[in-house]
């Protein structure tokens, strides 16, 4: 999926549409793409001269991420983080950085989810953690 694919799923738009592409694989797992630019909003302050993608992003890549395999139960409702545990960053995200995301669902208690994610670059983990949401009316 493309990014206007992935806005028929979440409400996300630009700039917190922070999701290139996700495909499904037949195992139920999300996998998405980010490439940083260098040039997004959150880099810039965070760190004047040795920009650095924040972990917070990180974890909403992930969950976004994770989002397009609730597509059915979303039609018009929003996903709203509730947790993050056992989150774990491993290196730094710099501009020019292909994210990679792999997501699936661990627990289902409508209306919460519960997912773990791991993202890599270049095939190295960089941020790994388990997150809930919940998918509330709109």
């Amino acid at each position: 999926m493309n990014k206007e694919e992935i806005k028929t799923i979440i409400p996300h738009r630009d700039a917190m549409l922070l999701v290139d592409s996700v495909e499904l694989t037949e195992d139920n797992k999300a996998l998405g793409k980010y490439n940083v630019k260098g040039d997004e909003w959150f880099l810039q302050g965070h760190f004047p001269g040795n920009p650095v993608v924040p972990g917070v992003i990180l974890c909403e890549i992930m969950a976004q991420s994770c989002c397009i395999l609730l597509a059915e139960k979303m039609k018009g409702k929003t996903p709203y983080f509730t947790g993050l545990n056992n989150v774990k960053f491993r290196q730094k995200v710099l501009p020019g950085d292909t994210l990679e995301i792999q997501c699936n669902l661990v627990k289902e208690r409508h209306p919460f989810y519960f997912a773990e994610g791991k993202s890599y670059v270049n095939g190295k983990l960089v941020v790994s953690g388990e997150f809930s949401f919940a998918v509330m009316d709109s």
